[in-house]
Parts: structure tokens; sequence; C-alpha cells
């Protein structure tokens, strides 16, 4: 067995393994404003009728549909818009280098997210699920 056919054999379930933990990592945001959990993720003054809160509705909503695989295309479509948004809102302006200016995060997770919207989420989801059963 070649490299290039494990490879190939192994892709569609790194997919779905990038799609989990990415949907982790994003929900994770999202907890952590609307349920403030782990505690001290979020400053004092947060609110839900800010554009924090918005992201936080959209990380903590975008992060349970990608960690379990349903509606994934859209929902990472929306994560990745939510943060390009981010990263030209609260990055961009404090400098041109992603490094300098701590928006690496916000760029990852944009292109990573696009990425899952364009390949889909992988063989292990409840959109394969479902589409198997039809």
């Amino acid at each position: 067995m070649s490299v290039d056919s494990v490879a190939s054999s192994w892709s569609p379930r790194l997919l779905s393994i990038l799609r989990f933990m990415s949907g982790l990592l994003l929900l994770q945001h999202g907890t952590a404003k609307l349920l403030k959990f782990p505690a001290g993720a979020v400053p004092a003054n947060f609110t839900i009728a800010s554009m924090p809160g918005y992201a936080g509705i959209i990380e903590f909503v975008c992060g349970i549909l990608l960690v379990i695989g349903l509606f994934s295309r859209p929902a990472a479509f929306l994560a990745s818009g939510m943060t390009a948004v981010a990263y030209f809102m609260a990055h961009a302006p404090q400098g041109f280098f992603p490094i300098l200016n701590r928006g690496e995060l916000a760029v990852l997770y944009c292109f990573v997210f696009l990425y899952i919207a364009a390949a889909g989420p992988g063989p292990w989801s409840l959109d394969a699920a479902f589409r198997k059963g039809r």
C-alpha cells in the first residue's frame, strides 16, 4: 500500500476530524460569551446586544452544528464570514501584518471554515448519515 493510497483513504476522515475540532474551538468562544464558561474568558463589560454578542451567538450555534456535522456547509460559510469580519474590524485596524495585529487565529479560522464550506463535512457527520438514508 503506497503513501498516496493511505493518504487518499484517510483524507475524507481527516476532513471530518478537522470539521469536528474546528467546531469545538469555535464553540468555546460562544460558550465563553453566552454561558460564561470557562470563567474569565470574556470581559466583564460584555453585553449580548453588541457585535461581540452577535458573534457569540454565531459561534455557539455554528460551533454546535459543525461539531455534530449538521448543516455543515452553511454553518461553515457563516462562521467563515463572521471570522473575516472579526479580523477586519478588530485586528486589521491595528496594523497590516496578522502576526503584529494578533489576527492570525481569525484569518486561520476564516480559511478553515471556507474550506469546510466548499469541501463538505466529511463522512463522519449527520449530513452524511442523512444523505445515506435517502
